[in-house]
């Protein structure tokens, strides 16, 4: 039992936890093995109200993919919610030259329906992947628009070489119907090998 002190009450950080949110909930895992595309169609309701999807190791088929998402009002039947994003990145040179930091307005959505790049020009070396996340708030609203924010980082494949490019995205789904399913998938070729991890947080 860890303890938590103000100087004048002691709190239990376990029970505190349990009782003020913070814990994340394993709801599901989806590995990819030369896969056209990965779907989460379940487990995105009403019982948490973010949403944590952990990507480990995506690998393209085909070099110079993007790594892309997009959302669903209908279980999955259609991934064409419309969105609104914005977009920015830094980068660094195996060489140790270049490095810069730059807002990519060319890859943003304005009230668009189509996918959503996290990651660009990803590399099919043996050695090359994605690892990030995607954070999406309260879904099942029927109220507001679903927020979500996403973090790549890629070793990209251009003629920079540029080892580390970290990708920070975020955006809206402008619907106030509930979103209830997510599709992954590369912009050309399959996903030929990672992980995507799905959590809710309490």
């Amino acid at each position: 039992m860890g303890l938590i002190s103000n100087g004048t009450t002691i709190f239990d950080n376990g029970s505190m936890a349990s009782g003020v949110g913070g814990s994340l909930n394993f709801i599901s895992k989806a590995t990819a093995s030369a896969s056209a595309s990965i779907e989460f169609t379940s487990g995105i309701d009403s019982t948490y109200k973010e949403y944590i999807f952990y990507f480990v190791n995506m690998h393209p088929s085909t070099g110079g993919s993007e790594f892309l998402v997009n959302f669903s009002t209908d279980n999955g039947s259609n991934y064409n919610v419309t969105k609104t994003t914005t977009s920015f990145r830094n980068f660094h040179q195996e060489s140790g030259g270049g490095g810069n930091i730059s807002y990519d307005a060319g890859r943003d959505l304005a009230q668009s329906t189509s996918d959503f790049e996290l990651a660009h020009d990803v590399t099919d070396d043996n050695d090359g992947s994605i690892s990030g996340f995607l954070h999406l708030f309260n879904p099942s609203s029927t109220t507001f628009v679903k927020h979500f924010i996403g973090r790549t980082n890629t070793h990209q494949e251009d003629e920079a070489n540029r080892a580390n490019v970290e990708n920070f995205k975020a955006g809206y789904c402008n619907t106030t119907l509930a979103v209830d399913a997510l599709i992954f998938k590369m912009s050309s070729g399959n996903i030929d090998a990672g992980e995507i991890l799905l959590f809710g947080v309490n």
